[in-house]
């Protein structure tokens, strides 16, 4: 089972590395980082790269394909290498999964036409725009489309798509080995529960995070 994490300039690490934690230790699994070309591509704070080891033409028919976010997404969107290997690969994978804004390119590529899906909340409504249905919840199964929220629910979508392909025992020990039993110090990470004020101040400068 090959799982195909996608790479572009300006991703954010833990969009990848997450899911990537909780995936690779899936039965037979062959982890593969692909992007238009190979080598070395920075992260959103270009303090961090992480190596593509195969090329888009390269990688013609995944199982998995897993789309980060970031704010190098906007720089994507019109991408026509990646939209087209997305369509591509998608048209032979098992499951089509998305983190953060990473939905926006499936949606760019039209593979959530009428479905639902979620992503950052401050990129929601940019799903609407593309057609899709957006929804803010933390994890999405429409299908074969599975979408995460922001940035860490890339985990929990992770880890349940790791139940839906090697069965729910297989999940819950590799949630116990990489000891994934989260107790944050606050209770701040949702819009619903973040102060208000700070909620207003990221929705009217949302494009410091999302560009």
């Amino acid at each position: 089972m090959q799982i195909a994490f996608v790479l572009f300039d300006r991703f954010t690490a833990l969009d990848v590395v997450g899911p990537y934690e909780m995936l690779s230790g899936a039965p037979g699994a062959e982890t593969v980082l692909v992007a238009e070309r190979k080598g070395p591509v920075q992260n959103d704070r270009a303090s961090l790269a992480l190596m593509a080891d195969l090329t888009f033409d390269e990688v013609t028919a995944p199982d998995v394909v897993l789309v980060p976010g970031g704010p190098g997404q906007n720089g994507q969107m019109d991408n026509g290498a990646l939209l087209d290997w997305l369509r591509n690969a998608d048209a032979a994978s098992t499951w089509t999964t998305s983190v953060c804004s990473g939905s926006l390119l499936l949606a760019a590529a039209g593979l959530l036409t009428g479905r639902r899906a979620t992503s950052h909340w401050l990129a929601l409504d940019s799903l609407r725009t593309h057609g899709a249905r957006p929804t803010d919840e933390r994890v999405v199964f429409d299908g074969k489309y599975v979408t995460a929220a922001g940035v860490s629910a890339g985990i929990d979508m992770g880890l349940t798509l790791l139940g839906r392909i090697a069965g729910d025992e297989h999940a819950r020990t590799v949630q116990l080995l990489t000891e994934y039993d989260p107790e944050p110090p606050y209770d701040s990470g949702s819009p619903g529960k973040a102060p208000a004020a700070v909620v207003e101040y990221w929705r009217a400068n949302s494009r410091l995070i999302l560009t």
